[in-house]
């Protein structure tokens, strides 16, 4: 039974995604409490075998990578190469609200399962398609990887160090960013649904989320016309602004404005630069980036890491450690933020995992289900809709 408490309660999703993107943006909507029933064909979402690591046994598709974005669903089996199983989706649609598929464009319809087959039917229906590069232009046809998207974006030739080679972001970011639009508009698409009960199809690509998120980049490009070059750890922008190394480490310093600037100079007892016209104004630091980071870089290799943020913190200024992700996990903040949870798998192992991130006064997120294993809740689900 849906819990009524959350925000999402009565909402049904129709989850034909795999992978990282659409599952993600699904299992968000499922841990704002809507009945996410996960679509997969027999040999199960592919993600199930990126591993290791595994939670319990290999053979129960419990990977890590699959772990991560499919709570608070349940799976059922489907295979809509058959006219059987494509009729089953279609009387679950009619009794959706959401439909959420990243397959090739085209690739739904050829299944009787396309936006156009299920609105005649379901013409409040929203429906989003996930795809590399949309459902029209002339890449719509390209497969599309997030690898593949950081380097066609533009995102790679920003990353990395400034004399080496371009370098992708440590996570698939791009899958991740289209995810997250893909909710924020399917929940303006649904509230539009509910007042006027006219559905709408979204088209998703991940080319066009990951030059979205480029934000102020891709502004600098479309202001000056010059395209931007790769500063490593350093900003374009800002400065000091990057990672500097300590006695016994490195941490990093993020001064936002001239105020902080004089704050830092005068901790570290460098007040001369305070009233150097090279360095007294923001654009004039920006100007002078090498020399002026070459002379705080000398001052801070004085002092160990945990010394100077501890300081620069006192001072009012943005700064903080480099931590692995075993520190930051076990850090203070995040414990207490209650970030990381575990609960069991119905393999019997125990799932530890990074929870929901937002905090809700009223209606805060709640894992209702593990990831399920292939299957597990078909008859389930057929059952409570009256499919036979």
């Amino acid at each position: 039974m849906p819990d009524q408490s959350l925000p999402l309660a009565g909402v049904r999703v129709l989850d034909f995604t795999r992978v990282l993107a659409g599952p993600l943006c699904t299992m968000l909507l499922g841990d704002m409490g809507a009945d996410v029933i996960k679509v997969e064909s027999p040999l199960g979402d592919e993600t199930r075998q990126w591993g290791p690591p595994y939670a319990g046994d290999p053979a129960d598709g419990m990977s890590a990578y699959y772990l991560s974005v499919n709570r608070n669903k349940r799976s059922i089996v489907l295979d809509l190469k058959g006219a059987h199983d494509q009729a089953i989706a279609r009387q679950i649609a009619a009794q959706s609200q959401i439909v959420v598929e990243n397959l090739k464009p085209g690739g739904m319809a050829k299944f009787g399962l396309g936006y156009d087959d299920l609105k005649a039917f379901n013409p409040a229906l929203v429906y989003a398609s996930i795809t590399g590069f949309g459902q029209f232009g002339p890449y719509r046809d390209r497969p599309g990887y997030d690898h593949v998207l950081q380097a066609m974006s533009g995102l790679m030739s920003i990353t990395g160090a400034t004399d080496g080679e371009p370098y992708k972001v440590g996570v698939a970011i791009v899958d991740v960013v289209t995810g997250l639009f893909a909710l924020s508009s399917l929940l303006a698409a649904l509230r539009h649904a509910e007042i006027t009960g006219q559905g709408q199809h979204l088209d998703l690509a991940l080319l066009d989320s990951a030059i979205a998120a480029l934000v102020n980049v891709a502004s600098n490009t479309l202001v000056s016309g010059q395209a931007p070059r790769r500063y490593g750890n350093e900003h374009p922008n800002i400065v000091p602004y990057q990672v500097f190394s300590a006695a016994d480490g490195d941490f990093v310093v993020a001064v936002g404005n001239d105020g902080q600037f004089a704050a830092l100079c005068r901790l570290m007892g460098v007040e001369h630069l305070i009233h150097d016209p090279r360095y007294a104004t923001n654009p004039a630091r920006v100007a002078h980036r090498t020399e002026l980071v070459a002379e705080l870089a000398e001052t801070f290799r004085t002092r160990p890491a945990k010394a100077w943020v501890d300081a620069i913190l006192e001072a009012g200024i943005p700064t903080g450690p480099i931590n692995s992700l075993p520190q930051i996990i076990g850090d203070p903040q995040v414990e207490a933020r209650g970030l990381m949870q575990e609960m069991p798998l119905d393999n019997g192992a125990l799932w530890r995992f990074v929870g929901n991130p937002v905090g809700f006064s009223e209606t805060p997120p709640v894992v209702r289900y593990p990831p399920p294993l292939l299957g597990q809740h078909t008859d389930e689900v057929l059952r409570e809709l009256g499919i036979e």
